[in-house]
């Protein structure tokens, strides 16, 4: 892992989110991947577990928000009328790490990437496990300027208490509840109460993992803003983005 960061064989993909009314991009997920010179591609999920526990994670999420500011900077100079927004995870161990604020103010400042074109998601069990110390954070975080989202929502132990208190912009809603949708009658509750208890907080919702325009028709008549998911587009190299962003405005 460690040589592999040295010789770049690391890679961001990048899966669009749409607006659901409109199909219209509004920003991108960067995910990274492993172009290993023998084994060839390799899924963070076979990775990403091992660069957390050996502490990895923190100089190999370091790498991934400074390279999708400078992509996200690039893009906005080649589509300026474009308001996207670039979401960056944030790991456990970088969640953690105490200089977390100054690092991601340091990536905007050399990238030149306003801090509103920004999100930062961090998983629901991340929060939940350092509640107290989370709030701390999320607040130096949102004082740079940026966007803060959940993301997996549903999937962790969520006290109702505490997210009313944290400064979060989004929720995104897992896909194994929207991959149910329209079908599963139990899905669909959980779905409309995630949406309902967002709107009531202030909050947006994005759908993650939208496969079908039954899903996508679904979640937007319930108030969902936007959704990523292969029905629009999977996730994609840079070359790949730019022909993407072209066609879709």
């Amino acid at each position: 892992l460690r040589q592999a960061l040295t010789n770049g064989e690391f890679e961001l993909y990048y899966q669009p989110i749409l607006y659901l009314q409109t199909g219209k991009v509004s920003g991108f997920e960067a995910l990274i991947r492993w172009n290993h010179p023998e084994r060839g591609m390799i899924s963070p999920a076979d990775f990403i577990p091992l660069a957390e526990e050996i502490g990895f994670i923190v100089p190999l999420g370091e790498w991934v928000l400074e390279q999708a500011c400078i992509a996200a900077v690039e893009w906005k100079r080649r589509h300026p009328e474009s308001p996207m927004v670039m979401a960056v995870n944030l790991s456990a161990r970088q969640f953690e790490q105490p200089g977390l604020t100054e690092l991601v103010a340091t990536a905007l400042r050399e990238s030149g990437m306003p801090p509103q074109r920004l999100c930062l998601e961090i998983t629901e069990s991340i929060l939940m496990s350092r509640a107290e110390g989370a709030l701390d954070t999320l607040r130096q975080l949102r004082s740079l300027g940026v966007s803060l989202a959940i993301d997996d929502f549903g999937t962790g132990y969520s006290s109702l208490a505490y997210l009313k208190r944290f400064p979060i912009d989004i929720l995104k809603i897992d896909r194994g509840f929207v991959e149910g949708l329209p079908d599963s009658s139990f899905d669909r509750v959980i779905v409309e109460a995630v949406i309902g208890l967002a709107h009531s907080l202030g909050i947006e919702v994005v759908a993650e993992g939208v496969e079908h325009e039954a899903q996508a028709r679904m979640l937007c008549d319930c108030g969902v803003t936007r959704a990523q998911g292969w029905l629009y587009a999977a996730a994609m190299e840079q070359a790949e983005l730019l022909q993407f962003m072209a066609s879709h405005g």
